[in-house]
């Protein structure tokens, strides 16, 4: 941060700092809009989907109401930090007590500005250096009341803003194209196939593959290089990523023993995270613990298909509802081979996951701008907040 601005405490442009209300979370009838930290996203907005309410006639409830420009800091668990500047959405609405309110100056900072900076590196740095390692993480108004901030003129805060905001604007868009995009092939599936899959036979999984692999066992010892370890980590949202772990030529057959994958398998992440999938193209791998390899059967099902399927809204809800676990969830295999599957002519599945990919095609594309939005952005921040725009 260059010295040409002079710098703040968070308490000298925004007060102390305020605790939030204490009071059970309502989440259906009517009453005041209780935000809490689950309502703010990372990056500082706030979601409306499936909100909270405390009732009207709460005690004191008139000194927790949000006005704009408010700040709210999340002062525990993981999250302790995220952040998000109050606009006003045409209801009344309350904090709730894991989160501490600031309330800027504005004769001094704007608040988008300091919205703004708490989303850089230098921000999260400060605040790391603050944090306290309990039960979980967690800082209080005292220590974000001293964070330092830089203070440029007004006039400068506007311009930054404003370009910050333009370049948000431009991050949110892609964000709705994303989220558009996403829900493509939920639609296509459908449009092809009914809802549900309900123009479909359904058959138990445990029907429709015909062979099941997992691999038990002591960890197989690691190399620097040999045949890639295929770990729940690399399996992600059908691909598998590039492996950073590997055993040895001379152990592979023993880890795998109980059979070697082959092309067109299917691969299925039974924990942390559940239900990541992916196909294998080269078979020249192996497989960690708590991956299933599933073979399905040609006559009945193509692979591709099969794959996408166990993605589909109502087949992972079947799969979630059949999950173990209260802090990893896992699904054991007998479980998993009664999830039903629809199952819909052999042609018709080819046809979908040939769409299908076009579909990711464009998603890949997606991606990249993606990529280069966040990149635009984050340059932005650091020079705005190094006095370089």
């Amino acid at each position: 941060m260059k010295l040409r601005w002079p710098t703040k405490s968070l308490g000298e442009l925004a007060g102390c700092g305020q605790y939030g209300l204490n009071a059970a979370a309502m989440s259906e009838g009517t009453g005041v809009r209780f935000v809490r930290i689950t309502d703010i996203t990372q990056g500082g907005e706030l979601k409306h989907e499936e909100p909270a309410f405390v009732p009207e006639d709460t005690a004191e409830l008139d000194n927790y109401e949000l006005k704009d420009g408010d700040l709210l800091i999340a002062r525990s668990g993981a999250t302790a930090g995220k952040s998000y500047i109050h606009r006003s959405f045409g209801e009344r609405a309350v904090f709730a007590g894991y989160l501490i309110r600031f309330q800027p100056d504005t004769s001094q900072i704007l608040p988008r500005f300091i919205g703004a900076f708490l989303q850089t590196p230098g921000y999260w740095r400060q605040l790391n250096s603050h944090k306290r390692a309990v039960a979980q993480p967690n800082v209080n108004a005292k220590q974000l009341a001293s964070l330092i901030l830089p203070v440029p003129p007004l006039a400068e805060q506007v311009q930054i803003v404003k370009l910050l905001d333009e370049a948000g604007e431009l991050r949110k868009l892609r964000a709705r194209a994303d989220r558009r995009m996403a829900a493509l092939i939920p639609a296509l599936f459908n449009d092809m196939f009914g809802n549900v899959g309900n123009g479909c036979l359904h058959l138990p999984i445990g029907q429709a593959v015909e062979e099941f692999i997992d691999y038990r066992g002591k960890t197989p010892h690691k190399s620097s290089s040999g045949i890639p370890l295929i770990t729940a980590k690399v399996v992600k949202h059908g691909r598998i990523l590039e492996p950073t772990e590997f055993i040895s030529d001379d152990i592979y057959t023993v880890w795998m023993r109980r059979g070697l994958p082959r092309t067109g398998d299917v691969l299925f992440t039974m924990e942390a995270p559940l239900g990541q999938v992916a196909i294998v193209k080269d078979p020249r791998i192996a497989l960690a613990q708590r991956i299933l390899l599933m073979r399905p059967r040609n006559a009945l099902l193509d692979s591709r298909y099969f794959m996408i399927a166990l993605t589909m809204p109502f087949v992972r809800k079947q799969i979630e509802e059949r999950a173990t676990g209260s802090t990893v969830s896992g699904i054991r295999q007998a479980e998993l081979r009664k999830v039903l599957l629809p199952i819909p002519a052999l042609k018709l599945q080819k046809e979908f996951a040939a769409r299908v990919l076009e579909i990711q095609a464009m998603q890949s594309e997606q991606s990249a701008s993606r990529l280069s939005l966040e990149t635009l952005f984050q340059s932005l921040l650091h020079r705005a907040f190094n006095g370089e725009l």
